[in-house]
C-alpha cells in the first residue's frame, strides 16, 4: 500500500558534465576505432556504473601501464589528468595512447607550468591522494608545489626561499571552504597571485548552487553518486551546510533508506557530475513503489557547454 505523500525537489545541473561526456565518448570511439581491448589507467571517471558498462564494450581498467600485459593495445588517461611521467612512459613503451584529461583540468595544468616558469612557488588547494591532485602536482618538479588541503594547512604553511607564491586549486572542491582556505592564503601573503578565472569547474559550482537553493527546503537530502568521487561527497557537504543536517550519499552499494524517507514531508535529490541519470531515475522508480510523488525539478542555470573529442578519434 502506497502510505504517503512524498515531495522530491530535484536539483538541476546535475548528473553528467561536459569533461565526464567527453571522457566516456573518448573510450566508446577508442574501442569503434582500435577494436576491443583499450586499457584505461584509472577508472575513466569516478563511478562504478560508468565503468561496469565500458567493461562490457572492451575497456580493461588499470592503475599503471606497468600492468597492461600487451602493449601494442592503446591506453587512455583518465579524466582527472596524469603527472608528465605518465605520457613519457607510454612512449617509452611505444605505447598508442589517448588523453582524456578534462579540458579545464589541462587548463590548471597550463596554468600550474606558467605560474613555475615565471619564477612563483606554488601552492595547490586539493585532496592528497585524489588522482586529478596527483596529475597536477606531477606538472611539475616536486620541490616547486605544495598541497594545502585546508585552513589549518594554510594558517601554518610558510615561504620557502624568497620565491613569488601563486595558488591554484582541483576543479572539484566546495567553493564556500576553498574560499575560506584562499582568504587565509590572502591574508597571510597578500602578494600571491591567483588564477586569472577560477579553478574551480562550471560544473562544479552550479551543482554546488543547485544543492544550496534547495537544501534547506528538505527534511533529507540524497546525492547519488561513488565514495571515491570528490564532486559528490562535496555536493552532500553543501548540503549539510546548507539547512539540511540529514544528508546522505547513495552510492552502488547502498539500499535506499526508505524508513528514514518514511519520516519526511519533503526530500531533495541531485547527482555528481560522474553519476549517469539512470542512476538517478532508479532511486526514484524505488521510491514511486512506496510513496505517492510530487517531482518538482529545480533549475537555477541551463548548461550546454561541450567539449571536443581528440581529432586522432574522428
Amino acid at each position: 500500500m502506497k502510505n504517503k505523500n512524498l515531495k522530491i525537489l530535484l536539483a538541476s545541473p546535475r548528473g553528467f558534465c561536459a569533461g565526464v561526456d567527453r571522457a566516456i565518448e573518448i573510450v566508446k570511439k577508442s574501442i569503434d576505432k582500435y577494436g576491443a581491448p583499450v586499457y584505461v589507467r584509472h577508472e575513466i571517471v569516478h563511478n562504478k556504473h560508468v565503468v561496469d558498462s565500458l567493461k562490457k564494450i572492451g575497456a580493461i581498467f588499470v592503475e599503471e601501464l606497468e600492468e597492461i600485459k600487451d602493449k601494442t593495445r592503446p591506453v587512455i588517461f583518465s579524466a582527472h589528468g596524469v603527472p608528465k611521467s605518465v605520457p613519457k612512459e607510454a612512449s617509452n613503451l611505444n605505447m598508442t595512447y589517448v588523453d582524456a584529461t578534462c579540458p579545464l583540468v589541462s587548463k590548471v595544468h597550463r596554468e600550474a607550468e606558467n605560474l613555475y616558469k615565471n619564477g612563483s612557488h606554488i601552492l595547490l588547494i586539493g585532496h592528497k591522494n585524489h588522482p586529478e591532485v596527483v596529475g597536477t602536482m606531477g606538472q611539475l618538479p616536486s620541490d616547486c608545489i605544495d598541497l594545502i588541503e585546508n585552513v589549518n594547512d594554510a594558517e601554518k604553511y610558510s615561504k620557502k626561499n624568497g620565491s613569488k607564491l601563486a595558488y591554484i586549486t582541483q576543479t572539484t572542491l566546495s567553493v564556500d571552504d576553498t574560499r575560506d582556505i584562499i582568504n587565509v592564503l590572502k591574508n597571510k601573503f597578500p602578494e600571491i597571485k591567483e588564477p586569472k578565472k577560477e579553478d574551480i569547474c562550471y560544473a562544479t559550482t552550479n551543482r554546488q548552487s543547485a544543492v544550496k537553493k534547495i537544501a534547506k527546503k528538505c527534511d533529507m537530502f540524497f546525492v547519488i553518486g561513488s565514495r571515491n568521487s570528490s564532486n559528490s561527497v562535496r555536493l552532500v557537504e553543501v548540503a549539510k551546510k546548507n539547512g539540511c543536517d540529514k544528508s546522505e550519499l547513495i552510492h552502488s552499494e547502498s539500499k535506499v533508506p526508505i524508513d528514514k524517507i518514511t519520516n519526511c514531508k519533503t526530500i531533495g535529490i541531485s547527482s555528481g557530475a560522474s553519476a549517469p541519470e539512470i542512476l538517478v531515475e532508479e532511486f526514484i522508480q524505488e521510491l514511486k513503489k512506496q510513496f505517492i510523488l510530487e517531482i518538482e525539478e529545480v533549475e537555477i542555470i541551463k548548461e550546454d557547454i561541450t567539449f571536443k573529442i581528440p581529432g586522432k578519434l574522428n
